[in-house]
């Protein structure tokens, strides 16, 4: 059928609708790899009472945004949506969506405009995770879109370089069979200027650590930039909020480690201790600005880093609050946050819903910086907030749904916004950061 492309929703998908009937407006559809404006053949794959979903087959009047994508994985590759658009519409398009998802959830109507920041549109990843397979031949690679089927990966060009080198070393030993039957994944970490890098290895529970501490050696011995390799005993399935992300399963795991258990990354004018199965940001070409953004114009007598990771932003509070209090859950990330803490930063390792609730009342911040994993802070978490009493909040996000959620319950308890900044950590795909500056 043919279909006209309304707009672009959160996720990557377009938006268009079936034709009218006698109860009224069609119902929605939504399809991959498409532009607003444009008039498509699709098929329809599902349809349920509220939505279907339909493939593309053949673009008819194509947008003027569209360009032809420059990895030859688009469009079977579950990474990356936005290949098909120009990086200047990309950005667009993502403020109009961050713009309508607070809007409809939040209730909120934005009176300054989102303060958009660009990123190096390729090469800037320096995070990536990859997948395994043995049978019937070895291949490293990704998830196929919307599926748990390995499509087989040589290179990424949304990767750093060196972690590319590294896929290439991964590709070279698994040919060679010198991979492990009982890896099913890694994940490569560079560091600031990609010129050293950990890996990770899962490998199935119970499986014989000679054999992959052997590899392990293999692999430094092949790539010398790889600096140290761990060890995580995972399960061969595991439930993972986005393809490319950290394991959150994995971090509260004890590794074996070869090699270096830790990385220096440089950032924001500091060295930051970042060992395995600890979390940093993945955009390499960002850090500083987001960081910078974030902790600007803060200043005082104490300040809250909450979800704090290996101290990221708690560094910088340091130079600009007599005492910053950092609160961290992750075993690994908290134990660099000790590390990497100044003298008058006090490290709590402690969930932040438990360590709201217990101390929200004694607490009198002027500054609270949160930036909480995808599934934001959560009903326990906003309540607490509001009964602390500080008068400025930078929130950082990475789902705009669920920061919407949050917001509206900040907004309830007396917050008003005052700036928001979008940042494209993540060009090419759906995804988007946001910080959201707030005052009371």
């Amino acid at each position: 059928m043919d279909l006209q492309v309304e707009k672009l929703v959160y996720g990557g998908d377009g938006l268009a609708r079936l034709p009218a009937d006698e109860h009224g407006r069609g119902k929605t559809v939504f399809l991959p790899f498409v532009l607003p404006g444009e008039r498509v053949d699709a098929t329809l794959t599902e349809s349920r009472s509220g939505f279907a979903r339909a493939r593309l087959n053949k673009v008819l009047a194509p947008s003027a945004d569209r360009v032809e994508p420059q990895c030859p994985y688009f469009g079977r590759c579950g990474g990356c949506q936005y290949q098909h658009i120009t990086y200047e519409a990309q950005l667009r398009f993502k403020a109009e969506i961050l713009r309508e998802t607070l809007r409809r959830t939040a209730k909120l109507e934005l009176a300054t405009e989102i303060v958009v920041h660009p990123s190096e549109p390729w090469r800037y990843r320096n995070r990536t995770r990859m997948r395994l397979q043995h049978t019937p031949a070895f291949a490293l690679g990704y998830f196929r879109g919307s599926s748990h089927e390995l499509l087989p990966v040589e290179s990424c060009p949304i990767s750093s370089p060196l972690i590319n080198q590294a896929i290439a070393a991964v590709w070279e030993s698994g040919r060679a069979g010198k991979v492990p039957s009982t890896m099913h994944g890694l994940q490569y970490f560079a560091n600031h200027d990609d010129s050293a890098m950990l890996a990770e290895l899962y490998v199935r529970p119970q499986s014989e650590a000679g054999e992959a501490e052997r590899f392990a050696r293999e692999l430094m011995s092949q790539l010398s930039a790889i600096t140290g390799v761990a060890l995580f005993a995972t399960s061969p399935v595991e439930d993972e909020s986005r393809q490319l992300a950290p394991l959150s399963s994995v971090r509260n795991e004890d590794a074996a480690v070869t090699g270096a258990a830790s990385i220096i990354y440089h950032a924001v004018g500091h060295d930051y201790r970042v060992s395995a199965g600890s979390f940093f940001q993945t955009n390499r070409f960002l850090v500083d600005e987001l960081v910078q953004v974030a902790t600007a114009g803060a200043a005082g007598q104490c300040a809250l880093d909450l979800y704090a990771g290996v101290g990221l932003f708690t560094l910088p509070l340091a130079a600009q609050f007599t005492e910053v209090v950092a609160v961290e859950a992750s075993p690994h990330a908290a134990a660099d946050l000790k590390h990497n803490a100044a003298g008058n930063v006090k490290p709590f390792r402690a969930a932040t819903e438990a360590f709201l609730e217990q101390q929200a009342a004694r607490l009198k911040p002027d500054f609270i910086l949160l930036d909480p994993p995808r599934a934001g802070l959560g009903d326990k978490a906003t309540a607490a907030l509001g009964r602390v009493s500080a008068g400025q909040v930078t929130l950082v996000s990475c789902d705009p749904a669920t920061l919407s959620r949050d917001l509206r319950q900040l907004l309830e308890s007396g917050f008003k916004v005052e700036q928001v900044h979008l940042f494209d950590l993540f060009p090419q795909t759906a995804h988007m950061e946001t910080v959201v500056r707030l005052v009371r």
